[in-house]
């Protein structure tokens, strides 16, 4: 039984052997952890040797290793007997369609269209740009790459031209695969002409793009260079899976970088398969045949390790859903496809939650459905607060696991072990290191801090594997990024810390730290303590220029639909709230109710450039942003308060 705790106070935890176990031997023999962990993946060759250390710090796993990432997620489990297995549920509620794809049908439209890629030239080591939508294609272009050894980059769908051309001139793909539109709620995002936009303003060019021609818009075709999904893939002869080292890259995943160059997270294939297996055993507790579904996009990290290998390595059951989790049609359509699909884990990201209990506090569209087949709610993507995480637990009635990761990890850094070794559950904690990372917490000379003391959170090298081991064609920048700053270690950018039950605790990244006359703050403990207030359903802080302080803290809250309270009755009692719980050195003094905060479309508050608006600085509108009309609306807000001239 999984133990709710909802204060930072909790009775000491006794850390289970299991646990203690793994970990241990995972930090004092890696290599044979590591090598029993690859027992799960079906290779071609064996590895010559597990880690390589001859190129410290840039370390690679299973050197020597030859196996196919595709045939590991497809191939086997029908040649294992499972092929009438459902492999894949597509639930469109934007265009009111349901789909379920076998492993067998999947083999066979994987197969026909790493043909028709080969077709059009793609060999191992060419690259391969996807730019779609959640819709089953995009799917099979991702494992037909996999299955050519081509290395695909997803881009999101619906990024903007000159940001999609930064990324083709970086990849330089020989083929790129689109899709004529996206759908949203409300409206139809034609991709084609922003693809066509793309390639004109960058300097390389694809030799070909084949287009999935959706119902809803049909794209105009560039001929010669165009090519029609279906038409290519009927032509094409099915092509066999190519055998790839284990430390040839699978993909690269663009990440935003602070020069405005997006970085090129690497990830192979060997390791990265052997994770994936390893998370989806023991992290999240899903058996093959089960039904996993992480509610993300294809775009983001969560997506390649959780939508598209992880689940179909394991040999389970993926949702990949085109929708909102309100709006499409109501606060209930998680509820109802879990319901539907019979999912047992499910992992979203906690501004869903917010966004569902800012709409529905009371849950009386969970009360419409039937959850029984659910064991547990994973939460990642940005920091939980206990109030979502208290929220979520009290109306699902299972364990809710706040987690947390990064695009550069690839899979969960720190994370409650519910397939081996659960631990009781501290709101506001992903729980304790997963085994294969040694995580400490630091001061910025590298000097480990004392239990309970705010620091950086670093990892000690090597990384595990599925980690990134470089950036594409780029080891200097890898290096300076990421290594450069504390010899032997990692630096993950968050900041946080390590209580005495070895429980992590991250509130925030190292630059979002507000410095109020010399005291400094952390902008997730104050989002934690407006949180708390049962009228709030999200909450972002951020620093804004004060004369006398240097820096003041600023809180900015969506309010739940059921509030009654005037704004200023809000605004007087979040004010208390904040001092009761944090104290008075926080100084916190200012805050506005807006409608909406400004996320990026995977659901990150954009506190870097609300901070730049409030102090009058110059920003650029994120080619991220969700919806950059908020940003009108918290420039109004923050102007009436005195900030944003």
């Amino acid at each position: 039984m999984l133990v709710i705790v909802n204060n930072y106070m909790c009775e000491k935890i006794i850390v289970s052997e299991t646990y203690q176990d793994l970990y241990s031997q995972s930090i004092n023999q890696p290599e044979q952890f590591w090598a029993d962990a690859a027992q799960a993946i079906s290779w071609s060759k064996p590895w010559d040797k597990v880690l390589d250390d001859s190129n410290i710090p840039y370390y690679r796993w299973f050197k020597g290793a030859k196996l196919n990432t595709c045939y590991n997620a497809v191939d086997r489990h029908v040649e294992d007997g499972i092929g009438d297995q459902t492999a894949i549920i597509y639930d469109s509620p934007v265009t009111d369609t349901k789909q379920k794809i076998s492993f067998s049908e999947l083999q066979q439209q994987v197969a026909k269209m790493a043909g028709a890629m080969a077709n059009c030239g793609v060999v191992k080591g060419d690259r391969v740009v996807i730019y779609m939508p959640m819709i089953p294609q995009t799917l099979v272009g991702m494992l037909a790459c996999a299955r050519l050894g081509a290395i695909h980059s997803v881009v999101f769908g619906g990024f903007a031209a000159n940001e999609l051309a930064t990324r083709i001139d970086d990849a330089k793909p020989k083929v790129v695969l689109s899709a004529s539109c996206g759908i949203e709620p409300n409206r139809i995002v034609a991709y084609k002409p922003l693809l066509d936009d793309a390639i004109d303003i960058a300097t390389h060019k694809p030799d070909h793009t084949i287009i999935c021609q959706r119902p809803q818009l049909i794209a105009d075709m560039t001929a010669g260079r165009d090519l029609d999904w279906q038409q290519a893939s009927d032509a094409a002869q099915p092509h066999p899976c190519v055998e790839v080292e284990a430390t040839d890259p699978l993909y690269i995943l663009y990440t935003s970088g602070t020069t405005g160059q997006p970085k090129g997270v690497v990830r192979d294939n060997g390791g990265h398969a052997v994770a994936l297996a390893w998370s989806m055993k023991h992290i999240y507790n899903v058996k093959p045949g089960e039904v996993f579904w992480a509610a993300s996009d294809v775009g983001w990290v969560v997506g390649h390790s959780f939508i598209c290998y992880g689940p179909l390595i394991n040999g389970s059951t993926t949702v990949l859903f085109e929708g909102k989790p309100i709006g499409t049609p109501d606060a209930g359509t998680f509820w109802r496809v879990i319901e539907e699909y019979q999912v047992k884990s499910f992992f979203t990201a906690p501004t869903a939650f917010r966004a569902i209990k800012g709409i529905d506090p009371d849950g009386d569209f969970i009360k419409k459905y039937d959850l029984s087949c659910l064991s547990a709610l994973y939460l990642a993507g940005e920091r939980c607060d206990p109030a979502t995480l208290t929220w979520a637990q009290d109306k699902l009635q299972v364990p809710v696991i706040d987690h947390w990761w990064q695009t550069e990890t690839g899979w969960p850094v720190a994370a409650n072990l519910l397939g081996s070794c659960p631990a009781p559950v501290k709101a506001g904690s992903p729980s304790r290191p997963v085994p294969g990372y040694e995580v400490e917490v630091v001061d910025p000379s590298g000097e480990k801090v004392a239990t309970g003391e705010s620091g950086m959170i670093v990892i000690k090298l090597p990384l595990p594997p599925g980690t990134l081991p470089t950036l594409w064609q780029n080891d200097q920048r890898y290096f300076d990024a990421y290594l450069s700053q504390i010899d032997g270690y990692y630096l993950t950018g968050d900041a946080g810390y390590i209580d005495e039950d070895n429980y992590l605790w991250i509130m925030n990244r190292i630059d979002d730290v507000i410095n109020v006359a010399g005291h400094r703050l952390s902008t997730g403990r104050l989002e934690e303590a407006l949180s708390n207030h049962p009228s709030v359903a999200e909450a972002a802080v951020i620093g804004v220029k004060d004369d006398l302080k240097g820096e003041l803290p600023l809180g900015l809250v969506v309010l739940s639909s059921d509030c009654t309270l005037d704004h200023r009755e809000v605004q007087k009692q979040l004010i208390k709230q904040v001092r009761d719980e944090v104290g008075p050195v926080a100084a916190f003094k200012l805050i506005a109710v807006v409608d909406k905060l400004p996320k990026t479309r995977s659901g990150k508050i954009l506190r870097a450039t609300m901070k730049n608006i409030a102090n009058g600085d110059e920003y650029g509108i994120p080619a991220t942003i969700e919806d950059a009309s908020v940003l009108d609306s918290i420039e109004s807000a923050l102007h009436d308060m005195g900030y944003a001239q």
